[in-house]
């Protein structure tokens, strides 16, 4: 069966537009596992623009199966080891970013993130790497040591999107996906994520977990939450 992970950063951002304390994060969450979603994805940025440290620190605290999106610094690093999540997935983060842009460059940053996984792997915190879908990303992570990795899927999200020829892009998350059951290797997917593309992907077999956010929130507005995760669990399950 298919996974899915629920990306709340953005009812943070809505909180945080007034100041309060209203909506409440712990109370979306609860909803948010009531609606049997499998986990709750939280991104602490470096710049706390919706979810910060108290939020993820109750999350936490209340047992709740959540997903840290995080920074490969050494900061967050110790962050995610106080707070213990069940899951890590290292990100990108540029501060002039309104979202996350591409992938980790880990041929860059090869050493710092692999020196993270291996702390935090100590530390029995699964730990991913947000990728570009392509086999050389993929072979770094299996030499980095991770299990599992979240292929960015925003450039097929935005084609179909736009009505635009996706299949190039399609065959890339195939090949890597192929790639990840030969080598022992978890593949998610997460990024603008919609139900068009979600259908579109779910028929690969080898992706397990479809991490979504910001158009879970914006549906939501209109039909509820609730609603729109029991609309991707059918996706998922069909």
């Amino acid at each position: 069966m298919k996974k899915l992970g629920i990306n709340i950063d953005h009812i943070a951002t809505l909180r945080n537009a007034r100041g309060e304390s209203h909506p409440n994060i712990i109370e979306i969450a609860n909803i948010v596992k009531n609606s049997r979603a499998d986990s709750i994805t939280v991104h602490l940025r470096e710049d706390r623009r919706h979810i910060n440290d108290q939020d993820l620190s109750d999350l936490c605290k209340k047992k709740f199966t959540i997903n840290m999106e995080m920074a490969a610094n050494l900061k967050m690093m110790n962050i995610a080891i106080k707070n213990n999540p069940k899951f890590v997935c290292l990100v990108p983060e540029k501060r002039d970013e309104i979202t996350t842009e591409g992938g980790l460059n880990l041929k860059k940053n090869y050493k710092i993130i692999k020196m993270i996984v291996e702390k935090l792997n100590q530390k029995k915190i699964r730990t991913s790497l947000f990728i570009d879908p392509s086999i050389s990303n993929l072979v770094l992570s299996k030499k980095i040591g991770t299990k599992c990795v979240e292929l960015h899927t925003g450039k097929i999200s935005r084609l179909v999107k736009n009505n635009k020829n996706f299949k190039r892009e399609l065959i890339k998350i195939k090949k890597c996906s192929k790639f990840g059951l030969i080598n022992n290797i978890e593949i998610h997917a997460g990024h603008g994520l919609d139900y068009k593309t979600t259908k579109i992907l779910c028929k690969i077999p080898y992706i397990t977990e479809y991490n979504i956010g910001h158009f879970i929130i914006g549906e939501s507005t209109k039909i509820g939450i609730s609603k729109v995760i029991q609309n991707f669990i059918k996706i998922l399950n069909k």
